[in-house]
């Protein structure tokens, strides 16, 4: 896959604008603050327009993973003509829903969707902000697979290159914008 100067330069400034915050929300912790990203419209608009054609169609639904993920993945929806498919944490959604619990370093979590609004064989491309060891964007894959779509793909704004997300996704197509070393 061959890097345009067009996505380069979109790259430098999602750099630029995404803000490093050290010790949040944990000590050792850099937290990536995409909320300079998101007060820039053309950027942001840029940021949504690559997203939604990173990955090759038809898509029929994007599903954005909680909290982060929804403020990306709902536009990226409306930039392909696509329904918008929220994915919570563990409680967060009325009955029924369809449940994966994942492996966390210490513990474990869970996601939740609502089945009826995943038609079996929907193609489906996952969204997120930031691909970090992939626990979660795994988690979603499995859950949309068990209400019978088609995971066609991943688009994430930035991607930890230092954390293991990519191995775990291993045999889904998947694009991020930024690699942040």
């Amino acid at each position: 896959m061959t890097t345009s100067h067009q996505d380069e330069q979109l790259a430098e400034r999602i750099s630029q604008l995404v803000r490093d915050v050290p010790d949040y929300p944990n000590a050792g912790v850099i937290f990536k603050d995409i909320t300079p990203l998101l007060a820039d419209a053309d950027t942001f608009a840029a940021t949504v327009k690559a997203m939604a054609h990173a990955i090759p169609g038809p898509i029929d639904l994007v599903a954005g993973m909680e909290a982060r993920g929804f403020i990306v993945a709902a536009p990226v929806a409306q930039e392909l003509g696509a329904g918008f498919v929220p994915i919570r944490k563990a409680g967060k959604l009325p009955g029924p829903v369809a449940r994966r619990e994942y492996e966390l370093e210490y513990g474990t979590a869970a996601v939740e969707v609502h089945p009826f609004t995943v038609r079996p064989g929907s193609r489906v491309l996952v969204v997120d902000d930031v691909l970090a060891t992939g626990g979660t964007a795994l988690a979603t894959i499995e859950l949309l697979e068990e209400c019978g779509a088609e995971v066609v793909g991943l688009s994430f704004l930035m991607e930890l290159t230092f954390l293991p997300g990519r191995e775990r996704l291993a045999g889904h197509p998947l694009s991020a914008l930024l690699s942040v070393d």
